[in-house]
């Protein structure tokens, strides 16, 4: 499905999709990575914003 943007808020700001660049850039950012590092976790445990995060952060 493709993504909303006029549906905002919700269950869209716990998922990430790497299939927006702006969300692959927002995400990045955020979690201070690389766009690579952060497509590696999304693949390694799925694309839940949290466990993306946990993820992230066991790998220091």
């Amino acid at each position: 499905m493709a993504d909303d943007k006029t549906q905002t808020g919700g269950q869209d700001r716990k998922r990430i999709s790497l299939s927006e660049d702006y969300e692959v850039r927002d995400w990045s950012k955020k979690f201070n990575v690389t766009p690579e590092q952060l497509k590696d976790a999304v693949q390694a445990v799925g694309n839940d914003a949290e466990a993306v995060e946990k993820h992230l952060r066991a790998r220091g």
